[in-house]
């Protein structure tokens, strides 16, 4: 399985043998460890559940504590993700980690993170509507305008207005892994990834 789960560092660039100039997104990637393995009998499906970072005791509520205790894991991992896959392997048990190496230069993968708030935004800056004419009596700047008519005397759901703003899970498909950083356990992944800095991003092979 490869799949992670990440935080985000920061971005940077790197200078290819050809003097082409790459943008890339460098994650911390960790090791993951698995705290559940689900198969087709008793859960209905197969999946694989990891762990990521560690969590203070005061933050782990008792049935999570319970859960790990019963996987026979002691360090209490921060954030716990589950991933579906097609066939359980023998690499797949409760216990084992999942190290950065699973990766290697040229995978694609696709990312999915959380997007930064931006807040309650207007139909400008969250649509790009134009704004209205400053001339000739207008007074009309950034106002959305009509939302509907005399017919059928309601507004449509899904109707592009004024509301909350980004802060929303977001999947960039089939971007390239540019390094692999063991040492460090830094990811060097191609293009921008979704979220703030220090924001969790988590990372698995494209299909």
């Amino acid at each position: 399985m490869k799949a992670l789960i990440t935080r985000k560092v920061g971005m940077t660039s790197t200078i290819a043998e050809d003097g082409a100039v790459q943008a890339v997104t460098l994650l911390s990637a960790s090791p993951c460890v698995i705290t559940q393995v689900k198969t087709q009998d008793p859960d209905g499906y197969t999946a694989v559940q990891i762990g990521f970072e560690e969590a203070k005791k005061h933050n782990v509520s008792k049935p999570q504590e319970g859960h790990f205790k019963k996987a026979g894991i002691t360090i209490m991992p921060k954030i716990v993700r589950e991933f579906r896959v097609d066939e359980i392997t023998e690499d797949l048990k409760v216990g084992e980690h999942i190290n950065p190496e699973v990766f290697s230069i040229g995978d694609e993968i696709d990312v999915t993170g959380t997007s930064k708030g931006k807040g309650w935004a207007g139909t400008i800056k969250r649509h790009n509507f134009h704004r209205g004419r400053k001339t000739h009596g207008g007074r009309s700047y950034r106002r959305p305008g009509s939302i509907g008519s005399m017919y059928p005397q309601k507004i449509f759901k899904g109707k592009k207005m004024a509301g909350q703003m980004g802060h929303e899970q977001v999947t960039v498909k089939r971007l390239k892994v540019a390094f692999v950083d063991t040492d460090l356990g830094v990811i060097g992944v191609t293009g921008a990834v979704p979220g703030p800095k220090k924001g969790i991003v988590i990372i698995k092979e494209a299909k």
